[in-house]
């Protein structure tokens, strides 16, 4: 299943400003270090560039992503469930698209998922990274 449809005119691909300029990768940063410790940024210099990636992919910024993924409902913060959906998927299909070994496929796309936690939207495991 695709949340890309091929009919459709594609949208001008999206203009990211730097990863660290976005509330959300703030906040998926300040999670990271609450949880783990250390400098996020540091510790693992890829998560931005991936993060970036799958942006590029999707067509949308990190801020986006959390406003598609969540909403304020009687002053509380809600999950979208297509929303949700929509991103696991394209979280998948985007983790099927790195090259690499299945290694690589599951890091990046645990990265995004970690990305969406820390942002308040739980995800179950996504593709199994088993059997090529």
């Amino acid at each position: 299943m695709s949340f890309l449809p091929e009919d459709v005119p594609q949208e001008p691909p999206v203009a990211l400003r730097p990863m660290l300029d976005y509330a959300t990768v703030q906040t998926w940063f300040d999670g990271l270090r609450q949880h783990w410790g250390g400098d996020p940024h540091a510790d693992d210099p890829e998560r931005i560039p991936i993060l970036e990636a799958f942006c590029r992919f999707a067509n949308v910024d990190p801020d986006q992503i959390i406003k598609g993924t969540t909403m304020i409902k009687d002053g509380e913060k809600r999950l979208r469930v297509k929303g949700r959906e929509k991103y696991a998927a394209l979280i998948d299909q985007f983790q099927a698209s790195v090259e690499g070994s299945r290694f690589k496929k599951a890091k990046w796309g645990n990265t995004v998922r970690s990305f969406l936690i820390h942002n308040g939207v739980l995800l179950a495991q996504g593709m199994q990274t088993s059997g090529e």
